[in-house]
């Protein structure tokens, strides 16, 4: 019975969505059924944290065994981020449902729950070939949610979205197709066995495989030089919907996680360290264009879209060492990373309705609940920023720990990575709250303190994760442990003996 609870993340959310455009299309049936959906799937979440802390548990469906047929995997690893997903989702939909942004388009809800259960299945399948069909359906959902509510701009960021991914996915298509015609298996830990024991002949494709998905997971990541499509394409969607996908890089930092450990790890000899090489040099490229990015950025919304980019370079400069103690400090700063950028949407939001606009060249009129909104930028750009006491700052100092030589190389572009960013953050605080023009009237706003409140949720969260850092972390080093040797995950799926 506890098997089962594996698929429900999956299931719940697709089978509320279907119910919803079939029998549900009245917007208070919508509303709730979304409500019991996220109440659901937190719950579900918490018990998922607690189940995959004894140990990997498998889910076959229909009952086929590995590797022939559909396998999904709890690991602790998974459960991270699914509740993750299952925390921002419902802090979103309550500030969603507080503004009446579900309002302005159709099918929000429908979509919605599709955008979960895409994340949800990305994070457990254990299946290259169901890992591309969960990131298709993100991407149909993806695309919905971001031109919700119209407008020429959001259609034209959207398709150039669109196409960019497309593009990332025909090339998940070849590798897949690459991978298969060699191994003959497309099951992650089947693979994890077969391809060390393949023969010397076949290393050229295994090493193309691995640089094509890299590339696929790299775009999904907004790694540079492929992060060009990440700045329009946030700042064009609605930002409530922008919050959620903050955690949509997070996914291709989960999946370099889960192949790069799994079935392409440095000890594998016909890719040895091709994936940690390449990180490296994207690591350190993706804080200085994030940096420069936030220090030039026109407009609130895309500054925050540099500041991710930004993060994701902090993020896979820990990954590119692929040993355990900078896994750790990376999934930390994963998880900081998605709440720091969620804020802040959320804030580009709150700010534009009051402001008129995010522009930061032009002022603006005195905002109502200025001050408040003022004090909880300034506390989401020191998170984000990396600043103490909060969870930025504990993150790149457990990063900047963790690293290995060339050291001095990577804490010089995280320290002036940080010191740029925080330059870009102030100019953007200074543009908001002081270059005021009396001369403007003051719009009203209704107050909204339930969509304060889902603000706060996330201050708070960020502030929890800073004074339980000593606890997170350990959890985080039994997780990073696990992975750099998966056996454990392997063997859960019982699959057959691979001749030697």
């Amino acid at each position: 019975m506890t098997a089962h609870f594996v698929i429900l993340p999956v299931i719940l959310p697709a089978v509320m969505a279907g119910f919803m455009v079939l029998f549900a299309r009245k917007p208070a049936f919508q509303k709730f059924g979304s409500g019991l959906a996220l109440a659901g799937l937190i719950a579900l979440a918490v018990y998922n944290l607690a189940q995959a802390s004894l140990g990997p548990t498998p889910y076959f469906l229909g009952n086929w065994p590995a590797p022939f047929g559909i396998v999904l995997v709890l690991d602790r690893l998974s459960a991270l981020m699914l509740a993750l997903v299952a925390g921002l989702a419902g802090v979103v939909m309550v500030y969603v449902l507080a503004t009446g942004w579900d309002r302005r388009g159709k099918n929000f809800h429908p979509l919605f729950m599709f955008q979960l259960m895409g994340l949800n299945g990305a994070f457990l399948t254990a299946d290259a070939f169901n890992l591309f069909v969960f990131f298709e359906v993100l991407l149909i959902a993806s695309y919905g949610l971001m031109v919700h509510s119209g407008g020429a701009e959001r259609m034209r960021a959207g398709l150039q979205y669109v196409a960019f991914n497309l593009l990332g996915s025909t090339v998940f298509l070849f590798a897949l197709a690459t991978i298969y015609a060699i191994s003959g298996t497309l099951n992650m830990a089947d693979l994890a066995q077969k391809l060390p024991r393949m023969p010397p002949e076949d290393a050229a494709l295994i090493r193309l495989s691995a640089a094509l998905l890299l590339v696929v997971f790299a775009i999904k990541a907004a790694l540079v030089p492929l992060q060009f499509w990440l700045p329009r394409s946030y700042s064009a969607a609605p930002a409530p919907v922008a919050a959620l996908f903050a955690v949509m890089t997070k996914l291709g930092a989960y999946a370099m996680i889960r192949f790069g450990t799994l079935v392409f790890p440095p000890s594998l000899a016909a890719t040895g360290a091709l994936w940690g090489d390449i990180l490296w040099a994207a690591g350190l490229m993706g804080i200085a264009v994030g940096a420069l990015g936030v220090l030039a950025a026109p407009r609130l919304a895309s500054l925050v879209g540099f500041a991710i980019i930004g993060s994701m370079g902090v993020v896979v400069l820990a990954l590119s060492q692929f040993t355990a103690p900078p896994l750790a400090a990376a999934l930390y700063y994963v998880v900081h990373s998605a709440l720091a950028a969620a804020t802040l949407f959320l804030l580009v939001d709150t700010i534009t309705a009051r402001r008129g606009g995010d522009d930061l060249a032009q002022a603006g009129p005195k905002m109502a609940q200025g001050g408040l909104i003022a004090g909880l930028f300034m506390v989401a750009s020191v998170a984000m920023v990396g600043l103490p006491p909060l969870s930025g700052f504990v993150g790149k100092i457990q990063v900047l720990q963790a690293l290995s030589a060339p050291a001095p190389v990577a804490w010089s572009a995280i320290l002036l990575g940080t010191l740029v960013t925080m330059v870009g953050f102030a100019r953007a605080g200074s543009a908001l709250f002081w270059r005021v023009d009396p001369a403007l009237a003051v719009p009203k706003h209704p107050a909204q303190p339930i969509a304060f409140a889902a603000i706060f949720a996330l201050v708070a969260t960020m502030i929890a994760l800073s004074l339980l850092a000593a606890p997170v972390a350990d959890w985080l080093v039994v997780t990073a442990d696990d992975l750099m040797a998966p056996q454990a995950y392997i063997n859960v799926q019982s699959l057959p003996e691979v001749a030697p």
